[in-house]
């Protein structure tokens, strides 16, 4: 007797236990479980009005709203495909994504409806496009008609909560969600129910959230679905707390006044915490509980806000491609008793697998596996329930990252006695230098032991005697200052001397991604001959 894998049956539960209970925060409007279902519902049958069916897509351009987050809900349960966009990139990626994936029905959030504008006759395959707040007038305000825009919540009180719920198996399209491109296209990674059913039953045996809990967006949504957060925190039958921008007296603001339990959030997020002034933070509530994962965390940072705030970090590991996590970085009961600063460092690995992820492997270039010494690095592989499909439309990108039958992450990584597992840097970020090979990660987290540092990044540049060197590009604290020759002497007293920086490059701040992944390939290109001999 057996029923498909899908999130859309914890949500199925949660309507049944849990329908009164409070299920989005997002301003000024507080939605319960029962009307947010009811939304849903009524999206889901005014697509269906609009002619969606099951296996199209349906794109959504917004940030961290309760439009966004019904969408995650109303079109799966049509059977329909959703397709969620970085609102970061450009109009040309849109473009890109939009007619790569199919979408036939795309939707934007008020502040991206000029953007899409300006390319819509470049969309020939979208039949309606949808305002989930406003809609493009010449001012950006809110019209029905002349512009073309459909009025989302005009749709939803014009339209009866029934709709047809098709047979959905567990290997059919959730999502497809589009990488990053960095030098190429971005790729689409096509997730299915069952991908994201299994990450959300490993999060929630791993990172337990009891009923009521509350949690606040402070991922974005569209990056790997929320890292299934838009379907876990339902599933325990929380409180989704919306955040559209990331702000962080915006954020302590919230933690505060809505009671915050939990959050989620990019290694760069959370340096922005830790090193906010006292006027910004306020009084700082402890016992929040976060996730963080996009970068390995240095373990300066989680020592800030486990000693300072009080809050309990864990890292877990993925990518997009997993759905997104295959590691968690769990806590033994022989790490209790360590002094805060040892505890930090070893929070700062990757971890072990979950027990739902499926298996990893640190292998060698020929395959085998690396030994448990803490030094070999090899290349994380994994293979399991949570690994994608494949690229959409993309059948060579496919066979070349899991065509042998293991998904190839492009990761390298140690693995410690314990069996934990430590990523040093993604294969293209090894520094070599004179035949040695240095990690990017542990450079930046002993500079981000200095007082002065609020941001690290370093890259290798050319250099003629070694190949390539160490270059730091470096992010102060508010009001701090330092010299490049005291960054440079601190870095050599706490590592390898080969292993220190030969130059710093202060910046205002670093280029990330919309997720928090600093853009290394742009420093890089920006700054090819600051590399010191």
């Amino acid at each position: 007797m057996e029923t498909p894998l899908s999130p859309l049956d914890f949500a199925r539960r949660t309507r049944r236990l849990h329908a009164d209970r409070e299920a989005v925060v997002d301003g000024e409007l507080r939605l319960s479980y029962r009307q947010f279902f009811d939304r849903c519902d009524r999206w889901s049958a005014a697509l269906q009005g609009l002619g969606v069916t099951q296996s199209d897509r349906v794109a959504t351009i917004a940030p961290n709203t309760h439009a966004q987050l019904e969408a995650f809900y109303a079109v799966p349960q049509i059977g329909a495909v959703l397709v969620p966009i970085n609102y970061r990139l450009t109009a040309e990626d849109f473009v890109y994504i939009v007619n790569h994936s199919g979408a036939t029905v795309v939707c934007a959030h008020s502040d991206y409806l000029k953007a899409v504008d300006g390319v819509r006759d470049r969309m020939p395959g979208v039949r309606h496009f949808v305002a989930f707040e406003g809609a493009a007038g010449e001012d950006g305000g809110a019209e029905h008609g002349a512009a073309g825009w459909l009025d989302y919540e005009a749709a939803i009180a014009a339209t009866d909560p029934g709709f047809e719920r098709p047979e959905i198996g567990e290997r059919d399209l959730l999502s497809i969600n589009y990488t990053s491109g960095t030098t190429a296209r971005p790729k689409g990674v096509m997730i299915t129910h069952r991908n994201a059913a299994i990450n959300t039953i490993g999060t929630l045996l791993h990172l337990p959230m009891a009923v009521g809990e509350r949690y606040l967006w402070t991922l974005p949504m569209f990056h790997a679905n929320g890292w299934t957060y838009t379907w876990t925190v339902t599933a325990a039958a929380g409180t989704h707390i919306c955040l559209r921008k990331v702000d962080p007296a915006t954020i302590f603001a919230l933690i505060r006044n809505e009671r915050v339990s939990s959050l989620c959030a990019a290694p760069t997020v959370l340096i922005s915490l830790a090193g906010a002034p006292a006027p910004v933070r306020g009084e700082v509530p402890a016992g929040v509980r976060v996730v963080t994962a996009g970068a390995p965390p240095a373990a300066a940072t989680i020592e800030r806000l486990e000693g300072e705030f009080g809050w309990d970090v864990t890292q877990v590991y993925g990518l997009t491609e997993t759905a997104p996590f295959i590691t968690v970085c769990a806590p033994l009961p022989e790490h209790e008793g360590l002094p805060l600063a040892d505890r930090a460092v070893i929070k700062a690995r990757t971890g072990v697998e979950l027990l739902t992820s499926g298996e990893l492997r640190v292998v060698d270039p020929e395959g085998s596996e690396v030994p448990a010494d803490s030094q070999t690095v090899g290349e994380i592989v994994v293979r399991g329930n949570v690994v994608m499909e494949g690229y959409y439309q993309d059948p060579e990108a496919t066979e070349r990252a899991m065509g042998d039958g293991w998904f190839h992450t492009g990761d390298a990584a140690v693995v410690h006695p314990d069996g934990y597992v430590e990523i040093r840097d993604r294969l293209k970020d090894v520094i070599i230098s004179g035949g040695e090979n240095i990690s990017s990660i542990e450079v930046e987290g002993v500079l981000l032991r200095h007082p002065a540092v609020q941001e690290v990044a370093i890259v290798g540049l050319p250099a003629e005697k070694w190949g390539e060197t160490p270059h730091a590009f470096v992010v102060l604290r508010e009001g701090a200052s330092v010299t490049e020759a005291d960054l440079i002497a601190f870095a050599r007293k706490h590592l390898a001397h080969f292993k220190a920086p030969r130059g710093v490059t202060f910046v205002d701040e670093l280029p990330k991604t919309a997720t928090g992944k600093i853009q290394k390939f742009v420093l890089r290109k920006g700054a090819p001959n600051l590399a010191r001999q």
